[in-house]
């Protein structure tokens, strides 16, 4: 059926798909607000990635504007824009106070000042198609930086061989939305939406490989600390003879071993 749909068809097709999968990676950070709700602090939590996301959806908003039959573009960005608002509220409501001073500062360092830059030089420096692909190229840029941020996360997988700090379900979303929004830049002819993209995915590819290959590297870790607690028992109960199985009289006393079952979770 794909092979009977025009090319703005499928770039429309695309952009929506991109537009669905966005939007449920801007709702990923849900679990971690309902935690901070609960505790009423947002103590042990950063602000850093709501405060870039905003930069990058702000960016993505304003070159949107530029560019005609944007509206994909700029309706997943005013919304991602409105959520990570929302999300930074929140923890600026529940921050301790240094916390919350050092957020104040990153808003005023990336949202006003950085964003103010690119809005000035874009405005007083470019005119028409030039302006759009000098804020084009910003984008690119920027995005190319985030999609390369996850690469502290792998060293730290791999150095620490715990997946604990990678949940395959965002590693999943995020290439699954690096994919969507490739096609529907290569449909739209949009270069500054593709490449980015296609780095977005190799790297959500290699996280998804890491996670596969240390998914089960914590439970040979606990599995192991088990059975060296119990040797360590074993070994105590042995010199210990109020714990050892036969009395000074040597009658056997009932013991009983106790099997757990492991469950395999991804």
């Amino acid at each position: 059926m794909a092979f009977f749909l025009t090319q703005q068809q499928l770039a429309f097709v695309f952009g929506l798909l991109g537009n669905i999968v966005s939007f449920m990676v801007f709702l990923s950070p849900i679990p971690t607000f309902y935690t901070i709700y609960k505790k009423k602090t947002s103590e042990g939590f950063q602000s850093i990635p709501y405060v870039i996301g905003l930069l990058s959806a702000s960016l993505m908003l304003y070159y949107g504007s530029l560019k005609t039959n944007a509206l994909l573009i700029i309706s997943i960005n005013s919304i991602g824009c409105t959520i990570q608002v929302t999300y930074l509220t929140l923890y600026l409501i529940f921050a301790p106070k240094k916390e919350k001073l050092f957020t104040f500062k990153l808003i005023g360092l990336f949202n006003i000042a950085t964003y103010g830059l690119v809005l000035v030089v874009t405005i007083f420096l470019f005119k028409g198609p030039d302006r759009a692909n000098a804020v084009g190229w910003i984008c690119a840029v920027f995005n190319l930086a985030v999609f390369a941020a996850p690469l502290s996360i792998m060293r730290r997988v791999v150095k620490t061989k715990s997946v604990e700090f990678m949940p395959f379900s965002l590693s999943f979303f995020l290439t699954l939305c690096a994919i969507t929004w490739f096609f529907y830049g290569m449909f739209v002819e949009d270069f500054f939406i593709a490449f980015p993209n296609v780095l977005g995915f190799l790297f959500g590819i290699a996280q998804m490989i890491l996670y596969l290959v240390y998914k089960n590297s914590n439970k040979n870790s606990d599995l192991k600390l088990k059975v060296k607690n119990l040797e360590m028992s074993s070994s105590t109960d042995h010199h210990n003879p109020k714990s050892h199985p036969f009395d000074h009289k040597h009658r056997r006393r009932s013991t009983e071993v106790i099997f757990i079952p492991q469950h395999e979770t991804a």
